[in-house]
């Protein structure tokens, strides 16, 4: 999956916070027709008993630097579905106890020939935004004691038609199913086999 991310239409994401009742505000969004990996978006998680809009680097793997957080020099804006039960893997523990939801209108994927880029596809919901299923970590800076957020989105392999465009991946977009998001969401649900 590239490294693209469209959140360029508010009300969409205003209606999905209606129809899963969460108290938050469309300008609490971060938007753009351009996110990239290690900018700032919006993910859903599950945190202090109810559902709630929180911000978070679009990186899982944070460093701190003096004052603050940079994206680890290891790629992780993206979480391989096979890689996530693996012990030592970086979202082993975050697929147990941190799922999130990115909800966006779209995602972005270029295709290659040659190694030459040709054609850039967004690929958009029509009717309602793509709900991403993703990871989350809480960081806590060892000096200043601040806290961040970061994120990545878990790839599956590629749906049969999508497979010119993006050959090795795609996003887990989850169904807009309030019981199943809930479910995804809630941190005590850790049996994940």
């Amino acid at each position: 999956m590239c490294g693209r991310l469209n959140i360029a239409e508010p009300q969409k994401l205003s209606n999905l916070l209606a129809e899963f009742a969460i108290d938050s505000s469309p300008d609490e969004f971060f938007a753009g027709r351009f996110i990239r990996a290690t900018n700032m978006v919006s993910v859903l998680t599950h945190t202090d008993g109810h559902i709630g809009l929180q911000p978070a680097t679009w990186w899982l793997l944070l460093e701190p630097n003096e004052i603050t957080f940079k994206p680890s020099k290891y790629t992780s804006f993206n979480t391989r579905y096979d890689k996530l039960n693996i012990p030592r893997s970086a979202g082993f523990q975050a697929y147990r106890k941190s799922r999130c939801i990115i909800p966006v209108n779209g995602f972005g994927e270029t295709e290659f020939k040659d190694r030459k880029a040709q054609h850039y596809h967004d690929m958009v919901g029509l009717d309602k935004p793509l709900l991403m299923g993703g990871l989350t970590r809480v960081w806590r800076h060892p000096k200043t004691g601040q806290t961040a957020r970061s994120c990545s989105v878990i790839t599956v392999p590629p749906h049969h038609k999508l497979q010119h465009i993006h050959s090795k991946s795609m996003p887990l977009i989850m169904p807009h199913d309030k019981d199943l998001i809930s479910n995804w969401l809630n941190p005590e649900l850790q049996n994940t086999e």
